[in-house]
């Protein structure tokens, strides 16, 4: 897992640079200007892992209620005018002393943390109405309004899956799983339909050449990247739909400019490692020494591998279009730093089991 991670950070950090130097430099003047931040943020990143590795899994559970509430807070701060900084319409950052993150990322870390805790004490629980699924959905749903009053419905569907998937894996009721379900089912259609934006992207989705200048400006800008990459790709640094055709070529869509430049065999490889570090995620979580161990291990493995998947299926057209950033490999601090941090602590249970199992 250690070198698995290792490997797609910096594969990461060069196609960074290859996806964003031109853009760089009309915006900044300098081709370097992306590749030094995400190099500093990779060097960050692996610091708090190597930290998070080694520190008693003890502390963090002690520590799981406090960090949600910091996480719930840093919600709320970003709503408040002055604080939140708005990007695009959606206020899903804080700016503080000149460096700017975005709270959501930490959210997905704190509920899986908060939710292992929680599971592994109340295991005899958990069937529960009560005491062991309504208090869980009421403290999902602060953190779901919050993030939707942003708005990100795309870290509002993340932490439902999650925390619905741990809840099943615990031994809640399925009937009260599909119960929440079904309540949440017209709210989803509710939030997608009536608003302009997500419509118009479903519909880009199931023909995007209705509107290909606009709607399905994207993803057909996606279609061209892969479709240019052949077998073996054009090579590193010469992908053309970087040149302004794709649009977020080096965070939501990195992984079409993959695709061009490293070719079929570039997405293969990637894709399988992502796969086998998920397969060794969810190993480590069936062979964990604890209930909470093994809740950690399943909600950070399941966390980095959805994320993973969804952000390649959008750019390959099989799910609607939703900004989501390839974990380890798209640009951005947060994310980055964050999903460093989860492997961390994997990998701080990973090293808890005997040499055979890990």
């Amino acid at each position: 897992m250690l070198l698995l991670t290792v490997c797609l950070t910096c594969l990461g950090v060069v196609m960074v640079f290859s996806s964003s130097s031109i853009m760089a430099v009309r915006d900044y003047g300098d081709s370097l200007y992306f590749l030094k931040r995400q190099g500093v943020y990779a060097l960050l990143g692996f610091g708090v892992m190597a930290l998070l590795m080694r520190v008693n899994l003890e502390i963090l559970r002690k520590a799981a209620w406090p960090i949600l509430a910091v996480c719930a807070l840093l919600l709320i701060a970003v709503l408040i005018p002055g604080i939140g900084k708005k990007v695009g319409g959606a206020a899903r950052w804080i700016k503080i002393a000149g460096i700017t993150f975005q709270p959501a990322e930490f959210v997905k870390i704190g509920l899986v943390l908060f939710l292992a805790h929680s599971l592994a004490r109340k295991q005899e629980k958990v069937k529960s109405f009560r005491l062991g699924f309504l208090p869980y959905m009421l403290i999902l749903t602060v953190l779901l309004v919050l993030l939707l009053a942003q708005p990100d419905l795309g870290s509002a569907l993340t932490l439902g899956v999650v925390t619905i998937a741990m809840l099943l894996v615990a031994g809640t009721r399925l009937s009260y799983l599909a119960s929440i379900g079904l309540v949440a089912l017209p709210f989803l259609y509710f939030m997608v339909m009536n608003v302009d934006y997500r419509r118009r992207r479903i519909l880009a989705f199931l023909n995007p050449w209705e509107d290909p200048s606009n709607t399905g400006f994207q993803i057909i800008q996606s279609w061209i990247a892969f479709g240019s990459g052949g077998a073996f790709g054009q090579g590193l640094g010469e992908s053309k739909q970087k040149l302004f055709f794709l649009p977020e070529a080096h965070t939501d869509f990195i992984f079409s400019v993959i695709g061009e430049e490293l070719g079929f065999i570039g997405v293969i490889v990637i894709a399988a490692m992502f796969m086998l570090l998920v397969l060794r995620g969810f190993r480590t979580a069936l062979n964990a020494p604890n209930e909470f161990a093994c809740f950690l291990a399943f909600g950070i493995t399941l966390l980095v591998g959805m994320e993973a998947f969804v952000n390649m299926a959008v750019v390959m057209g099989m799910v609607p279009t939703k900004g989501m950033a390839l974990p380890l490999i798209s640009y951005g601090g947060t994310s980055l730093v964050t999903t460093l941090a989860a492997v961390g602590i994997l990998l701080n249970v990973s090293r808890q089991l005997p040499g055979e199992l890990r």
